[in-house]
């Protein structure tokens, strides 16, 4: 009798865990599968590149410059901009060959939500805090060009999406201490008087170490690693 109740609670404990696998991976698989983030062109990311002196003509970035982030869940998605406080883009021979943008983490505004909204004020501290870009101690980004090449439709990259590119741009991020190479499709416009660039791909936060309460804290899968950078550089000839 008691053997057949030792076997009964064994086999009992056995199915209950099963069940209890079955759903943890359910979860895992449902979570992975809810990424509401934008589609877009996905950067590649590798080691930080050296960067290559270049000369030419400096053009000022400009005010109406952004950047446009856009965060994923399950349940939704937040959209809010960061501001540039300095760089330049230089030109030769009418065509863009390098050139640097700092972006001001401070100024990260949440754009989706209204001015009057509790949960603003309180998703642009938490996304300030040490739980992510820590902008006290790091209140800056920084993007630096390594190389610009003429984007041309093959096999490729037949699947690039953003619209009219010209050019692939590949260059150094850095997010809170840590720097990658990142390249991505671009439309670059360039005249005698200013020089644009428009680009539009999807970075994973985790590659510089952007992960909310450690990288293997459950509180941390319900984000989307994927986050969406809409860049809109506007420069004007010095």
């Amino acid at each position: 009798m008691f053997k057949h109740c030792l076997y009964t609670f064994a086999f009992q404990k056995l199915k209950n865990m099963k069940k209890m696998l079955f759903i943890a991976t359910a979860s895992i698989a449902v979570l992975a599968s809810c990424n509401n983030a934008p589609k877009a062109d996905q950067a590649v990311a590798g080691a930080k590149d050296s960067v290559i002196a270049v000369s030419g003509t400096d053009y000022s970035v400009d005010s109406t410059s952004l950047v446009t982030w856009t965060g994923s869940k399950p349940t939704g998605q937040h959209t809010g901009t960061f501001k540039l406080t300095a760089g330049t883009f230089t030109v030769k021979d009418g065509a863009l060959v390098g050139g640097t943008f700092t972006i001001d983490i401070n100024s990260l505004s949440s754009i989706d939500l209204a001015s009057d909204a509790d949960g603003k004020g309180k998703l642009e501290g938490h996304l300030k805090s040490p739980d992510f870009f820590d902008a006290g101690k790091f209140p800056n980004a920084k993007f630096e060009i390594t190389s610009v090449t003429p984007f041309v439709a093959d096999s490729t990259n037949k699947d690039v999406l953003l619209k009219d590119a010209t050019h692939t741009i590949k260059g150094n991020l850095t997010l809170k201490d840590s720097t990658k190479s990142i390249s991505f499709p671009a439309k670059i416009t360039v005249d005698a008087t200013k020089a644009t660039a428009l680009a539009d791909f999807n970075i994973d936060r985790t590659q510089w170490g952007m992960n909310y309460k450690g990288p293997n804290n459950p509180q941390d899968w319900v984000i989307s690693k994927t986050v969406n950078i809409k860049l809109a550089v506007n420069t004007i000839k010095k």
